[in-house]
């Protein structure tokens, strides 16, 4: 193979390579392109994401806000009731006293 022949056959396996490059390029760009609709529509669907976890973050500070006011309001509730099952055991108490005292005191 002469010299002239080895730089004809280089330069044409070269331009094959090439190509073979750019085409393998253009198709895949051809296959992942995104369409601009496309971005409008997923720029759209982050919006609606982040609108959707911000509402989220505000239910949980409500509801964990919610939960500890139903929590304060419970405890002040039983406290409520602990007095008053104290007040009426005083006051069955004292008026088994009082029966006591007036069957004792009545005259027969």
């Amino acid at each position: 193979m002469s010299r002239t022949e080895f730089i004809i056959a280089t330069a044409i396996v070269l331009f094959v390579a090439f190509s073979l490059g750019w085409f393998a390029n253009w198709l895949l760009h051809r296959f992942t392109r995104v369409a601009a609709g496309d971005v409008a529509e997923l720029d759209r669907m982050s919006q609606e994401l982040h609108e959707a976890e911000e509402t989220r973050d505000q239910a949980i500070t409500y509801l964990q806000q919610r939960e500890a006011e139903l929590t304060n309001q419970l405890s002040q509730t039983e406290a409520e009731l602990r007095a008053a099952m104290d007040g009426l055991r005083d006051a069955r108490h004292e008026a088994e006293e009082m029966r006591a005292y007036i069957e004792r005191e009545q005259p027969d």
